[in-house]
C-alpha cells in the first residue's frame, strides 16, 4: 500500500505511468532534484499524516517507502 501510493506521488510528480516505476528506481533514473524531493516529502507529510524528512541516503523508491513505513509503523 504504501509503495503504490508513494509510486503514484513520484509518477505525478515526473509526469510518467506509474507502472514504470519499481522500488529499485533510482530518484536520479527519474529525473528528480532536490526540489523535487521536497515537493514528494511535503505530499507524504500530508498523505501519510506524519513528519517526514527526505535525506541524501534516499537514493531510490525503495529507501523513500522504508523510511514511510518506519513512520507510519
Amino acid at each position: 500500500m504504501v509503495f503504490e501510493k508513494i509510486a503514484e506521488m513520484i509518477a505525478d510528480k515526473v509526469d510518467m505511468d506509474v507502472s514504470e516505476i519499481k522500488p529499485e528506481t533510482t530518484l536520479e533514473d527519474l529525473g528528480i532534484d532536490s526540489l523535487d524531493v521536497t515537493e514528494i516529502a511535503m505530499d507524504i507529510e500530508s498523505e501519510f499524516d506524519i513528519e517526514f524528512e527526505a535525506d541524501a541516503s534516499m537514493t531510490t523508491v525503495a529507501d523513500i517507502v522504508a523510511a514511510v513505513e518506519k513512520k507510519v509503523g
